[in-house]
């Protein structure tokens, strides 16, 4: 079993290259990611726990309203930071805790899906983790009992990841644990994949061009 920690930003800063497609919508466009993302993570079969990362008091109230733990980002020190904090939280009550950042920009994630990966990275002799859709970024970085998480996310993740001694996890089949939402033709392929109910509901009528 699992515990994950999902970062969050605060709403009102958070998805700006959402802004031309999402307009006022955004911050609530957001919220609804980091909702159906954790909805999903906490429906996952190898997930004991969500860890949520943030400053936001909305974003706070809603999602441990679906079950998750809530930190305050104390370190506000960036993203890697807020992983970092999660994670020594989690050990610090669990030392033997597997633990798993995930990306909180997940909408159309997939409870199956994520257990295939975790399972794929329990199998892994140590760290490993996940490239994004576009095969540059990371959506989740996972450590083993007797590992540090030492998340390095943010733009060419995947390579930093890679020579940390992280294991890339290649499974097929596994795209909405990869399709993360950054602008609006991520936003596009998500909606294709099908997106969680308050993702859907939020995007509903938005016009997202090219």
């Amino acid at each position: 079993m699992w515990s994950l920690v999902v970062p969050l930003k605060p709403l009102a800063v958070a998805k700006s290259r959402l802004a031309p497609a999402a307009g006022t919508v955004r911050p609530g466009l957001a919220l609804a990611f980091a909702q159906d993302t954790v909805a999903a993570a906490l429906a996952c079969p190898q997930v004991w726990s969500v860890t949520v990362v943030t400053d936001d008091p909305l974003a706070a109230a809603e999602l441990a309203a679906l079950g998750a733990r809530i930190v305050p980002d104390a370190p506000a020190a960036g993203l890697n930071a807020a992983l970092a904090y999660g994670g020594h939280l989690i050990r610090s009550a669990t030392p033997d805790a597997a633990v798993a950042a995930l990306n909180a920009d997940l909408p159309a994630l997939r409870p199956l899906e994520l257990s295939a990966v975790l399972n794929a990275a329990a199998r892994a002799s140590g760290r490993a983790f996940l490239a994004d859709a576009a095969a540059i970024g990371t959506t989740l970085l996972t450590a083993p009992p007797g590992h540090d998480l030492a998340p390095a996310f943010g733009g060419a993740s995947r390579a930093r990841h890679r020579a940390s001694g992280a294991r890339e996890i290649t499974l097929r089949g596994v795209d909405s644990v990869r399709q993360d939402v950054d602008t609006p033709a991520d936003l596009r392929v998500a909606l294709a994949l099908g997106v969680g109910p308050r993702t859907a509901d939020v995007a509903a009528g938005l016009l997202i061009t090219d």
